[in-house]
């Protein structure tokens, strides 16, 4: 079997907020006539500039066509070889290479007649815990809105929430008490998720004020690649550090610095399923936890962290991925599914990803290109509405 074609189709979709992330959704046509498929998820993020996707389409068939699937760690190299890692968050060569990645494996596993899950080792669970993400408060105004909203996650099923925190401390801590107050016991808040806003010290002393609210752990207290004031800072508080993933090195600098206690692994950071295993793997050496990130993913690339988690022996803390929840719409026939505040595996006996595109809607939110014009920064950071002030 050999790779004969690449697709890429961007789609623009709405977030409940009114924002549009946009996504490239990849196809890998083959000579036996299977395609397998993936996703470039949200590059709506910063930094601001955006690929071109033709361009991209071209060079990734230069890549891609005629070779075999399943040369997959000889495809990942020359893939890192044209999309580096750059030890930034948000590095847009990780989304392209986590794509292709996890279009490999889909269909890998397909000709096979096997799940990803079964084809990458097995499963060891066949559902994972998730938390629904509460977004920065920046007004006071929101915390209502917020409040609201956990609300309504709650009666859908979702007990566990993680708080974007950092930029009004007030607000932050209003939001606390109210859940507090109005759920006790009945809402577990995962994690403070201070996204590298602040520096280390900040940090601290933002963690000591909201230390009287219950949190399970807390998510980059430092800026971006600063290993030496995550340390500091987790040497301050008291509840577990957690960070993510988004180059080896890095990951190597976190493990020689003894920075964290949890590794925050997403494939989509660290550039697909292949590169997430290795990661997932250096954190069990190094005798540290694992949760699953997101940068908000729709059903495919959901469903390839479904598969990623379910094989995963130190999976040992709630998960990130509700990114199907949070759209208004979704580009699979039967998106990703989640049942008491669990994202399910795709059925086993369903081969590769277990996914099947519904072209109706990708038409429906189809658009030309991954740039989205004049957005201000606190939009990008936050998801918040195109049109916010």
């Amino acid at each position: 079997m050999i790779v004969t074609d690449v697709r890429l189709t961007v789609v623009g979709m709405p977030r409940q907020t009114g924002f549009i992330s946009k996504h490239a959704i990849v196809e890998l046509a083959t000579d036996e006539g299977i395609t397998g498929i993936g996703e470039m998820s949200d590059f709506s993020h910063l930094p601001q500039y955006s690929i071109d996707v033709r361009d991209l389409t071209g060079v990734l068939k230069k890549i891609l066509v005629g070779q075999n699937p399943f040369d997959i760690s000889l495809i990942n190299r020359e893939l890192l070889s044209h999309f580096p890692e750059t030890m930034f968050y948000y590095e847009k060569g990780n989304f392209i290479r986590n794509g292709v990645d996890a279009a490999l494996h889909d269909l890998c596993a397909k000709s096979l007649g096997i799940s990803v899950a079964d084809f990458i080792g097995g499963r060891l669970k066949d559902k994972i815990k998730v938390c629904y993400p509460i977004f920065r408060h920046r007004f006071m105004e929101e915390v209502e809105e917020n409040l609201a909203v956990v609300r309504e996650r709650f009666r859908q099923g979702f007990d566990v929430f993680r708080l974007y925190v950092g930029k009004n401390l007030d607000a932050d801590e209003a939001f606390l008490d109210g859940v507090r107050r109005e759920f006790g016991s009945q809402v577990t808040i995962k994690s403070l998720d201070f996204s590298h806003l602040l520096d280390w010290k900040s940090a601290v002393q933002a963690t000591k004020r909201l230390s009287q609210y219950n949190f399970q752990l807390i998510e980059s207290p430092a800026v971006q690649n600063d290993f030496e004031g995550l340390r500091n800072f987790r040497m301050k508080v008291d509840h577990p550090i957690s960070e993510h993933v988004w180059s080896f090195r890095q990951q190597y600098e976190m493990i020689r610095h003894d920075s964290i206690d949890i590794f925050n692994i997403s494939p989509i950071f660290i550039g697909g399923i292949t590169s997430a295993r290795k990661a997932a793997a250096a954190a069990e050496v190094a005798g540290k936890g694992c949760l699953i990130g997101t940068t908000q993913e729709l059903s495919i690339g959901t469903a390839a962290m479904a598969h990623l988690g379910s094989s995963l022996v130190n999976l040992n803390f709630t998960s990130d991925p509700t990114g199907p929840e949070l759209y208004v719409g979704d580009i699979a026939k039967q998106p990703v599914k989640y049942e008491n505040g669990y994202l399910l595996v795709p059925d086993r006996n369903l081969p590769g990803l277990g996914m099947e595109l519904d072209w109706e809607q990708i038409e429906k939110y189809k658009v030309d290109d991954l740039s989205w014009g004049s957005v201000s920064v606190h939009q990008l950071q936050d998801r918040t509405s195109q049109t916010a002030k």
